[in-house]
């Protein structure tokens, strides 16, 4: 293994135990030497890499977002319309947070800390809106395109979608009995463009057309109501 090779083995290693002992302690109850002896490195390893404990937190709640950002960006490119981005974006985010469940822990609880339970200079409120102004961006395609009730601010319509993301990943963080797939993405989407309401046309009773069709999970369009 090359020297540089190993260096970034150590330091992934470093990271996966802070990781394991910041989620089970929180950030004011995790010490360097539960860190070291978790990784079982010695202090002087653990700072050729890391300033300090603060330097290996924030590594952490970075690489959450910055993993999800890119994640968002390449799913989003699979899609034709935002209806099929925004399904192939939660599929996604929803593998990686099943995959990264501490992970996903350390940023949320970052982001409802109460001051001084994380660093001051925590960045994880800018990388989170970084990632929320992506997801308004494909809205405000989709009111461009009509693809999208203009009834409906920018901001309203971006909030409600990226808010069923977050929270189906929180309440999965709470009861992991709760699904969080493909399927789980496709009645996310359809909910959003097609709505609650049952609709029913005013003078014979008929059921307004089904809504637009939406990716299945092997990449080709069904209809929304098909979620096999």
């Amino acid at each position: 293994m090359s020297k540089n090779g190993h260096h970034s083995d150590t330091r992934k290693h470093i990271l996966q135990a802070a990781l394991r002992i910041f989620a089970d302690c929180g950030y004011a109850g995790t010490s360097i030497q539960q860190i070291v002896d978790k990784a079982g490195v010695s202090k002087p390893a653990l700072y050729y890499y890391f300033s300090d404990k603060e330097d290996l937190f924030q590594a952490l709640v970075h690489q959450a977002h910055d993993e999800r950002y890119q994640l968002m960006q390449e799913a989003a490119a699979t899609g034709s319309t935002v209806a099929e981005k925004l399904e192939e974006i939660m599929s996604a985010v929803f593998e990686f947070a099943l995959k990264n469940r501490e992970l996903m822990r350390l940023a949320f609880a970052t982001a409802f800390a109460a001051p001084g339970e994380t660093p001051a200079r925590s960045k994880c409120c800018e990388k989170g809106k970084r990632n929320f102004e992506f997801i308004r961006s494909l809205i405000e395609i989709g009111l461009a395109s009509g693809e999208l009730n203009p009834d409906f601010s920018l901001d309203e319509l971006a909030m409600g979608i990226y808010g069923q993301l977050n929270t189906h990943i929180m309440i999965q963080v709470l009861a992991p009995e709760c699904p969080l797939n493909r399927s789980t993405a496709q009645r996310i989407v359809r909910l959003f463009f097609d709505g609650a309401a049952r609709r029913i046309a005013a003078r014979n009773g008929a059921r307004h057309p089904s809504p637009p069709r939406l990716r299945n999970g092997k990449g080709r369009l069904a209809r929304a109501g098909n979620h096999h």
